[in-house]
């Protein structure tokens, strides 16, 4: 899994790289990145559930919470560090159907033709994922389909922060030594 999991996360940041939503060296956030444990363990009842009948909600949704997350790191991280779960705080703003919506209002701050492009941004995102994934040709309900899907949505994790943090203008580059 492994393997399905770094091909998954090449893929996904050379497409970023091509549109110009992340750089070339994938940011570095240990605040942000520890909140996923806690963040997948609370996600996965809702993503599984979804994921039969809206497997790109499914998919995208967590990106939209790593948005977020970042955000949040951005804007007051002794606050939202003290957060229990940071999606279950966002999810109840809205409910699940609503998540997305909600982040980009009330978190993101982006509306109009900036919402409906990040919406986009995260669909296509979503949509390669999915391919990705159904392509891996596992049983479902297995728990290697489960562990494929976990592994999609950390990938998904991951890049939402990146896609964030480029946008609020951290920008990974190499400091020459």
């Amino acid at each position: 899994m492994e393997d399905f999991a770094s091909t998954l996360l090449n893929d996904l940041h050379r497409y970023l790289v091509g549109r110009g939503k992340v750089d070339e060296r994938l940011p570095e956030c240990p605040d942000v990145e520890g909140k996923w444990p806690a963040i997948a363990e609370a996600y996965l009842p809702d993503g599984v559930r979804e994921f039969s009948s809206y497997p790109v909600a499914s998919l995208g949704w967590i990106m939209f919470v790593a948005m977020a997350v970042a955000r949040f790191w951005d804007l007051d991280w002794e606050r939202y560090d003290k957060v229990e779960n940071l999606y279950t705080m966002l999810r109840d703003k809205r409910g699940y159907d609503n998540l997305d919506e909600y982040i980009m209002d009330e978190v993101l701050d982006v509306h109009g033709d900036e919402a409906e492009a990040l919406q986009e941004l995260v669909g296509d995102c979503a949509e390669r994922v999915k391919h990705a994934l159904f392509a891996l040709d596992v049983e479902a309900g297995t728990v290697e389909a489960f562990k494929a899907y976990v592994a999609c949505l950390q990938v998904m994790y991951q890049m939402g922060m990146a896609i964030q943090l480029n946008a609020m203008g951290y920008h990974m580059t190499r400091i020459n030594e």
